[in-house]
């Protein structure tokens, strides 16, 4: 992802004269526009589809923790969804055009293209192999994506809001951005060289003056303010939110959106001049409508797009991408979820410090499950999360193999669970009421669990999926509890009352097993299947319409109980062993993970 920093300024006298349109914002009232776009919003609120967008990553270096994890949230929303019966479309892909692709590709001694597709088939492998079930992997190095752009940009000049000026000011070849004077401080080079650089990024800055293209972003600002007042959940976690209405109480510059061919070949051309290469940040925000089938089918899924970006890339989503969908007369994103960063004990991934943590290596030492419970068990989306070899360790061993995993072993031995049954359960064991055999602690536990699907529902949908992992882990801790409070294993299987007793025991830890299994497909899907699969759920059984929690309880039968249990495919999750370095040698690298 590139920063977000693309601001442009006009020199006096160098402006041309606008051209006119009637739908020129000053002739099409903010109110107006406003009303349109929250009938589509009311409108699609009944449909079923549902579109969920990570950035596209840029093709500079390969991929990090932080792609990974923008990537996992989404495939984690895409597949929610997907459970409650929705027609879901998830996109991601590579942002392939800029100067630093150009120059980069020259470095190496390839065709751009060439570099391109090396680089993004390495986003690919990275998804591909962590479970990311992508329904669509754009590149703007596509066909249908130049058309898309150029068909965009069109419409932007047509109705008036493209004009030919002049920029002069600082710019940022690394991150590919133009720059205020605020935001550009003083620095040296390794040579001890003064330079400029950008505050933000500490990368190199130079001067810059052409004559390009801009759009008037400073005719939006009203009309952004009265949408994020209108829908203040429309940006989250709500922290942004408060970020984007603080950045809009300033004046918005114009934005240049060209640059002269002469300096960026590698790009797509302006419409009509081939002398001027559009933005790559204007082209690269595009490939959502590409996707959607802009300019031609996009109406289905426009209507229902969700993006998941990092905050560093948050001022281009939550304010220029929007101005130019009210430009070009389209609806606005339906929410924008916004993620922080992950830092390495502490620090800033750097290649230079030699922190940088490999996400395709560590899903292979972790599971690819458990790297993608990691990441969403502890990503915070409103504070930069931490992340070291050992918290991996620990937190997984303790949920994923201990709690659950041990759960569902302890109830589907043989020398409890001898038939290898979803086993009988018994009302007068385990009456509605308290009584029978049970204490206060199990009801209390039957209605945490029987609450715990509309907890996650709604954790899922303020995008807290760690809040959602954390309840879910409690309801586990609470069923362990309780299999260790009743003590099946020391029951006499040849007491009639003690095994209906045990049996009820095992049926209602097989109830919340399957209830659990259902809730983290999105985020363990490879894990749940196996949880479910050893409990004999059958594929058609796992969505939320199947969340019924202990319908037996409720005096309704359960199309479980007496079916044989699925075969034993061993441990749910192996424990790990923890990563020891020897003294004096960490530089060396990690150790290799062993299973116990």
């Amino acid at each position: 992802m590139r920063l977000p920093f693309l601001v442009a300024t006009r020199s006096i006298g160098a402006v041309h004269r606008l051209r006119q349109s009637p739908l020129l914002p000053s002739r099409l009232s903010a109110q107006s526009r406003l009303q349109r776009f929250a009938a589509v919003s009311s409108q699609c609120k009944d449909e079923k589809s549902y579109y969920i967008t990570t950035p596209i990553f840029y093709v500079n270096a390969s991929p990090h923790l932080g792609h990974l994890y923008s990537a996992v949230i989404a495939d984690c929303f895409h597949r929610f969804k997907l459970l409650q019966g929705f027609n879901s479309k998830f996109a991601t892909g590579t942002d392939e055009h800029g100067l630093k692709i150009q120059q980069a590709a020259e470095a190496a001694g390839k065709d751009p293209l060439t570099f391109c597709t090396d680089v993004s088939q390495r986003f690919k492998h990275l998804f591909d192999s962590c479970d990311v079930s992508y329904t669509d992997y754009i590149r703007t190095t596509e066909q249908r994506h130049r058309r898309a752009v150029e068909h965009f940009w069109s419409v932007l000049w047509n109705n008036g809001l493209i004009y030919r000026g002049h920029y002069e000011g600082w710019y940022s070849t690394q991150d590919e951005s133009f720059l205020t004077p605020l935001q550009v401080g003083d620095a040296v080079d390794s040579l001890g060289t003064p330079i400029k650089v950008s505050l933000e990024s500490g990368h190199k800055v130079e001067w810059m003056k052409e004559e390009n293209y801009v759009f008037r972003l400073s005719a939006f600002r009203s009309q952004l303010l009265n949408w994020l007042r209108g829908n203040p959940r429309v940006i989250q976690p709500e922290c942004f939110y408060q970020v984007v209405l603080q950045w809009l109480q300033q004046d918005l510059p114009d934005l240049s959106v060209s640059r002269q061919r002469s300096r960026l070949q590698w790009g797509i051309s302006v419409p009509n001049d081939p002398e001027q290469t559009i933005y790559v940040w204007l082209d690269a925000l595009v490939n959502y409508l590409t996707v959607a089938g802009y300019p031609d089918t996009h109406d289905q899924w426009w209507k229902v797009v969700h993006h998941i970006v990092g905050k560093d890339i948050l001022k281009f989503h939550a304010i220029y991408w929007p101005a130019f969908l009210l430009g070009a007369g389209l609806p606005l994103p339906q929410t924008i979820y916004v993620h922080s960063h992950w830092t390495a004990e502490g620090k800033k991934m750097s290649k230079s410090v030699g922190n940088v943590v490999d996400p395709l290596q560590r899903s292979q030492m972790f599971t690819t499950d458990g790297m993608r419970y990691f990441l969403l068990r502890q990503g915070v989306p409103d504070s930069d999360c931490d992340y070291t070899d050992h918290k991996v360790t620990k937190l997984l061993n303790a949920e994923l193999c201990d709690s659950l995993g041990g759960l569902l072993n302890r109830c589907t031995a043989p020398g409890l669970n001898p038939a290898q049954v979803y086993p009988a359960f018994c009302p007068q064991s385990f009456p509605r009421e308290r009584g029978g055999r049970t204490v206060f602690e199990d009801h209390h536990m039957l209605d945490a669990v029987k609450n715990l699907p509309a907890v996650v529902e709604r954790h899922y949908e303020n995008m807290h999926l760690y809040k959602a992992l954390e309840a879910i882990a409690a309801c586990v801790r609470q069923t362990n509890a309780f299999v260790q409070r009743h003590a099946p294993w020391k029951l006499d299987r040849e007491d009639s009352k003690d095994k209906r007793w045990l049996d009820t025991i095992i049926h209602v830890s097989f109830e919340c097993l399957r209830i659990y299994g259902i809730l983290l497909q999105p985020v363990v899907p490879g894990i749940s299947n196996k949880l479910l699969s050893r409990l004999g759920v059958q594929p058609g059984e796992r969505n939320w319409a199947a969340l019924n929690f202990l319908p037996r309880h409720q005096g309704i039968d359960c199309p479980l109980e007496g079916r044989p249990l699925g075969s034993e495919s061993g441990v749910l999750f192996s424990r790990l062993e923890s990563q020891i370095q020897k003294p004096n040698k960490a530089k060396k690298g990690l150790q290799k993970l062993t299973k116990a």
